[in-house]
């Protein structure tokens, strides 16, 4: 469950929120979203911090046991293979607060996604010719 129910108006005050062990956790895993699209927007989404690059990139969410980060379906096909050491569903990757995150493998996600809405938005201004 996430720290308590007060709605955050931005991601400082949603990782205000965290035990000060959970805190560093979700700085780490924000600071390596906003290095590697740098030119992402952030935003509350769903009440969770989020990141905003010709449409949403990636979510993520802190939790008792684990943080949870959210690129949509399509990178849960992409990287399985890299996925196989964590829970996941269609859109949901959960990594164990008592374990590193795996930073290299979320900019591996996070620049696929990157690529993944600039071709959507590509198409978009292709049709409208």
């Amino acid at each position: 469950m996430q720290a308590n129910s007060k709605v955050a108006g931005n991601i400082d005050e949603y990782i205000e929120q965290f035990p000060a062990g959970v805190q560093v956790i979700l700085q780490k895993l924000r600071a390596t979203i906003k290095k590697t699209a740098p030119a992402a927007e952030e935003l509350i989404s769903y009440q969770i911090p989020a990141f905003k690059y010709h449409g949403i990139l990636v979510y993520f969410a802190g939790y008792k046991n684990h943080i949870g980060f959210y690129p949509t379906s399509s990178p849960m096909k992409v990287f399985s293979e890299r996925l196989t050491n964590y829970k996941t569903s269609k859109g949901a990757i959960q990594f164990p607060i008592n374990e590193a995150i795996p930073l290299t493998l979320v900019k591996d996600i996070v620049k696929f996604r990157i690529k993944e809405n600039l071709e959507k938005e590509n198409a978009k201004l292709k049709k409208k010719r």
